[in-house]
């Protein structure tokens, strides 16, 4: 009842719209579990490599057709018969199967549907939640949520740099208050931006992605929604940003479309550093390039 006796890949379409991979694996009891994967709008140079068909008469080459053949055969050929249970072993033998260092061969899109799904297949061969699978009969925690609730960059058509400006509902005693608080500062600044004749159209993960006057107003907007909510931005709900620094690095340079500055590695750190200490801010994600190592110390320091 524990044994993989058949694995079977769909193409799927994701929230963006894009062609992505479902996986389904069955065990020979019966037993079914699956798992779709998404994929981001920005990706870094030294991520693992999704595999595409690149087949521009479907999908814009964005298709997944190659991923599900590999999934039916040889993917099928070597976990075929396996303890479901066995998550440690069927990982080790789908890297060994890719072989390559950033997943190029197989993609990380494929080995990642297939682990997930034998994840959740597993779960429900034990009648258990996916998440007390993987952390315990106990688990009960979960994390801090950060809700992107204003697009920029790669996320939307807009003048933004930054590409997510997100709320961080630290002070909430439960994720359901932390979700709640969250919803509501949304409408509350969905109002201040209509009130101040400001696009309400959304971006492509959900926030509002109107033109403002710099990287900084989005901040103002955000502070003015939580005291709106009756919440404090200092202890209740602060802000966290991902930057996604690496899609405006060009020849060593930061360039910052929002203010027409050319920032050099030092100077977008003092440009981080400043936000920080103006603004309410818990978090900041992707704050230099991927390569500036050397920002990244300052940046850290």
């Amino acid at each position: 009842m524990y044994s993989i006796e058949n694995i079977k890949a769909y193409e799927i379409l994701d929230s963006r719209g894009f062609p992505t991979l479902l996986t389904e694996i069955i065990l020979d009891s019966g037993i079914k579990g699956q798992a779709a994967v998404p994929s981001g709008a920005s990706t870094g140079i030294h991520e693992a490599l999704e595999l595409r068909d690149k087949d521009k008469k479907r999908y814009n080459g964005k298709g997944v057709l190659k991923n599900i053949d590999l999934i039916n055969s040889s993917i099928l050929d070597v976990l075929q018969g396996l303890d479901v249970r066995d998550q440690k072993n069927i990982d080790s033998i789908l890297l060994r199967l890719d072989g390559t260092k950033n997943k190029s061969k197989l993609g990380a899109n494929t080995l990642l549907s297939v682990s997930l799904a034998a994840a959740k297949t597993a779960s429900m061969l034990n009648n258990i939640e996916l998440y007390q699978y993987l952390g315990g009969i106990n688990t009960n925690l979960l994390p801090i949520p950060l809700v992107n609730v204003i697009n920029g960059g790669a996320h939307a058509y807009n003048n933004l740099d930054i590409q997510e400006y997100m709320l961080a509902p630290l002070g909430a005693k439960t994720f359901k208050e932390a979700i709640r608080w969250c919803s509501e500062i949304f409408f509350n600044l969905k109002e201040l931006l209509k009130s101040n004749n400001y696009s309400i159209s959304v971006g492509d993960e959900g926030g509002f992605a109107p033109n403002f006057k710099n990287n900084y107003e989005p901040l103002e907007f955000l502070i003015k929604a939580i005291k709106k909510s009756k919440l404090n931005p200092e202890k209740d709900v602060k802000i966290s940003l991902d930057v996604a620094s690496s899609e405006f690095y060009k020849k060593n340079k930061y360039l910052l479309h929002a203010s027409n500055k050319s920032l050099d590695s030092e100077s977008m750190v003092d440009f981080l550093s400043n936000i920080t200490k103006k603004y309410p801010i818990f978090s900041i994600e992707d704050g230099c390039a991927e390569d500036d190592w050397e920002g990244w110390k300052n940046l850290n320091s």
